[in-house]
């Protein structure tokens, strides 16, 4: 797995670092990568940010490169230490720690002073800040929603689920074999376990919130090792472990199964709205409050300016970051992304009628936020690959070898106090 991640990321910095060296010498240029491109709501917002742009800037292109989220941080990491950033820097929020720290993302506070900017309000933005600085802006906090498939529901003979207890008695009813094969054809629900050790943690974080548990305490101290992370990781065990999710699939891949009709719940973020509307099952879904308390939820992914660029060039991509934080395109977000904009007091109009579940998204953005959820453990930042990599193999392994969970709270505890320790 480790060879082909590094064979992806080497083709992938082959890939963008050749397409620069394509373009003509006279134009302005500006590198933006993104693993959002292809993705529907995502990728046409960030279009418009574009488009809005290039009309401001005539002769001014943005190079836009989608790198697939399973080699994206290492990609990013090869072209900053080659001294061929992009420009306009994209990252999922709990990646941008070690950039800054790096020196490498240009630090916003002057640009924001010099903009007339009040920050106060915007969803996440205070993660945004390193060694007391703002090295990024947040571009999405979120709280997660629950799918679910009614005709799914009522063949079973099943209700949609307020609490553990009966989310754990609807994956179970709504798990079968439907042709009589031997193979699960339909499940209870669905997690990314094929993905990378920060995703793996996101889904964990469902079940281990609702136990009361958490990775680290406000002070940034490991409490892994406790009933409530205990009870957490149970929950994951049995989940995983009985089947009642498919194993080895991409997000992509499990939101898809949800769309098609062969899934009755799905917890995820407010993206999955429009993954359900290009879906064979649309007219069989709706979304609701999650069963659990609080919801899952927190930041998402940041724009920041690389700070090894040309002082003309961190002019123009102020204006790009600036022009995605514009009240136009704020709006946007909610009605081109369906998703909760983190600029505070967005006019958004009529979204309602496009988006009839908004305020669904506006109550469990509330909630998350509330209870402080994020899904980048206090005092593990610099850490979190490291951390979230062996959480994922000691889960793993809990499933596989069916491991007693206390124990493997126990020595998760005792790993993450070393690596928190380097």
């Amino acid at each position: 797995m480790k060879t082909l991640r590094n064979s992806l990321t080497a083709m992938a910095v082959a890939a963008l670092c050749s397409t620069a060296v394509a373009m003509p010498a006279s134009a302005e240029t500006l590198k933006f990568v993104s693993w959002q491109k292809d993705e529907k709501g995502y990728g046409d917002w960030w279009a418009e940010v574009i488009k809005t742009f290039e009309a401001k800037h005539p002769g001014t292109t943005i190079e836009w490169t989608k790198v697939e989220r399973s080699a994206y941080a290492d990609t990013m990491t090869t072209l900053f230490a080659g001294g061929q950033p992009p420009q306009i820097v994209h990252l999922a929020s709990f990646e941008f720690q070690s950039f800054a720290e790096n020196g490498w993302l240009e630090p916003l506070d002057p640009w924001i002073k010099k903009a007339g900017l009040d920050m106060k309000g915007w969803a996440g933005q205070d993660k945004c800040m390193w060694n007391e600085e703002t090295a990024c802006i947040m571009m999405l906090y979120y709280g997660f929603v629950m799918g679910y498939n009614q005709e799914i529901l009522d063949k079973a003979g099943a209700k949609v689920p307020t609490n553990w207890n009966e989310y754990l008695d609807v994956l179970r009813k709504t798990t079968k074999d439907l042709n009589g094969d031997g193979i699960i054809d339909q499940f209870g629900t669905g997690h990314e376990t094929r993905g990378s050790g920060g995703q793996y943690l996101t889904e964990m974080l469902n079940y281990i919130l609702d136990a009361g548990g958490s990775w680290t305490d406000v002070d940034g101290k490991v409490t892994i090792n406790t009933p409530q992370m205990i009870e957490g990781l149970k929950r994951w065990k049995t989940v995983i472990g009985e089947s009642l999710s498919p194993r080895d699939m991409t997000s992509g891949d499990v939101r898809k199964l949800f769309a098609d009709g062969k899934m009755a719940l799905k917890l995820e973020g407010p993206w999955i709205y429009p993954i359900m509307q290009q879906g064979a099952a649309f007219k069989n879904l709706k979304l609701t409050k999650p069963p659990f308390n609080p919801p899952n939820g927190g930041t998402s992914n940041i724009l920041a300016m690389a700070s090894e660029i040309s002082d003309e060039q961190k002019e123009l991509v102020w204006d790009f970051i600036a022009t995605a934080m514009s009240p136009e395109l704020q709006t946007k977000f909610a009605t081109v992304a369906n998703s909760t904009p983190p600029r505070p007091n967005t006019d958004i109009g009529d979204v309602a009628k496009t988006v009839p579940h908004f305020q669904l998204l506006l109550d469990t953005q509330k909630a998350a936020a509330e209870a402080k959820i994020d899904r980048i453990p206090k005092g593990l930042e610099l850490n979190f690959n490291q951390f979230a990599k062996m959480v994922m193999e000691e889960s793993q392994r809990m499933i596989i070898d069916d491991l007693d969970p206390a124990a493997v709270a126990k020595t998760m505890q005792e790993k993450a106090e070393v690596i928190q320790n380097q």
